[in-house]
């Protein structure tokens, strides 16, 4: 098992809203397969370096490509979302720590107020409740 591979509890709350199999050839492994689309979208790696572990390059982009026009990326998202509450509560980069001068602060006032703003979001998503699938 890799380390960008899907543990057991992952590979359980996806399969289930995998489209079935269809008429034709059977095919190849879809745990395999989504392991590695999801290795090429954790490491941002061109298709064509995907570790042969995964099988074909070509399989693992056309099964990504087609699911996503198929809508069965959104319906797996929508799945796994309605599972927890605050599925949708997230941190950006928004909230990180920049120089005063990247958000064109003048005075000190500024800088303080913007800082306020920062904690009182800081401390309202901290009450968020999360559920980690």
């Amino acid at each position: 098992m890799g380390r960008f591979d899907l543990t057991d509890l992952e590979w359980d709350l996806i399969s289930p809203h995998l489209p079935p199999q269809g008429r034709g050839p059977q095919r190849k492994d879809d745990r395999q397969i989504l392991d590695g689309i999801f290795y090429i979208l954790r490491t941002g790696a061109p298709w064509r370096d995907l570790p042969s572990r995964y099988g074909p390059c070509t399989t693992v982009y056309n099964r990504y490509n087609r699911w996503g026009q198929r809508g069965v990326w959104k319906s797996v998202f929508d799945a796994l979302a309605d599972k927890g509450d605050d599925s949708l509560i997230f941190i950006d980069a928004s909230i990180v720590k920049a120089h005063r001068a990247a958000a064109g602060a003048k005075k000190k006032i500024d800088y303080i107020l913007n800082w306020q703003n920062v904690l009182a979001a800081h401390a309202a998503v901290a009450q968020a409740k999360f559920m980690w699938v």
